[in-house]
């Protein structure tokens, strides 16, 4: 099974991109896997990625595509794998078809930008053991506290609200573009199918949802 997961940040992707794995026995590459292993075994690749890296700036797409084919030519890929968030544009998408990798199944993580603000800005987080809690889903006994040291819990500058909002505006930008491309691009290969899932629900009932569809 060759998959694309997408979806905005804090849509879950993760989280159901572990339980689509371990159903099916595949491995879950993301850009930043890539580049962190391509990085920490010493590949020419991985020598350029960490120096542009180190420079500040962006790795090119064209890096980003070798990595890419450099990852599906390991033994782990024969049986199948998923992208979690790549690609994340319509070059990389376009580099992707260039490489003729074959994609059986697209799926969004559909969830609204208000459900994500909530979920992603309700993050707290004990930095000591990296226990995490929601304000709303999961808190602690003692507002603010760690559970098991009394610590004081912290919101991750990630998690500000504001910070979230950028994040969606630049999804918005880049990748939102990109659904409409694998649109058109499941009408251009019928082997390809195209499906939106809601991410809303428990983690479960959107696992279910996503292994319905990858069982038609």
């Amino acid at each position: 099974m060759h998959i694309i997961l997408l979806g905005g940040p804090g849509a879950g992707k993760g989280t159901q991109g572990d339980f689509i794995c371990k159903e099916y026995g595949i491995p879950k590459i993301s850009t930043g896997d890539m580049l962190r292993n391509a990085v920490s075994v010493g590949s020419e690749l991985g020598k350029k990625a960490d120096l542009i890296m180190k420079s500040g700036e962006l790795v090119s797409d064209d890096l980003i595509l070798a990595l890419v084919k450099d990852r599906l030519d390991q033994s782990d890929c024969k049986g199948g794998f998923l992208f979690d968030g790549f690609p994340r544009t319509i070059p990389q998408a376009e580099g992707l078809e260039n490489l003729n990798v074959s994609i059986d199944i697209v799926i969004e993580l559909v969830v609204e930008d208000d459900e994500i603000v909530k979920r992603m800005s309700g993050r707290r987080v004990h930095m000591g053991s990296g226990r995490t809690y929601h304000v709303i889903y999961n808190p602690p006994s003692v507002s603010d506290k760690d559970d098991l040291t009394g610590e004081p819990l912290v919101q991750r500058a990630d998690d500000m609200e504001e910070t979230v909002r950028k994040r969606l505006d630049v999804y918005s930008r880049q990748t939102k573009p990109l659904i409409e491309w694998f649109k058109d691009y499941e009408q251009r290969n019928s082997a390809t199918k195209f499906v939106e899932v809601r991410g809303i629900g428990s983690v479960e009932s959107i696992r279910d949802r996503i292994i319905r569809e990858l069982k038609k």
